[in-house]
């Protein structure tokens, strides 16, 4: 009888750890986005800054004189 011993806190903050795994995965699944997304997004925003910067009517060093 004394094998079947459990320490119930143990027990508990196991059981919170796996819960809370769980849940991490769900919601990589659900809000994460892949690498290439990434990738991808950040060039498109240096395409449209290129872009912005290269429709300026002066340049910015230019602000000085």
């Amino acid at each position: 009888m004394a094998d079947n011993v459990i320490n119930l806190n143990r027990f508990r903050k196991k059981k919170a750890r796996t819960e809370k795994a769980k849940q991490a995965d769900i919601n990589r699944v659900r809000h994460g986005r892949t690498q290439a997304e990434k990738d991808r997004e950040l060039a498109e925003r240096a395409r449209e800054t290129r872009l912005l910067e290269g429709k300026r009517l002066e340049s910015p060093d230019d602000g000085d004189a």
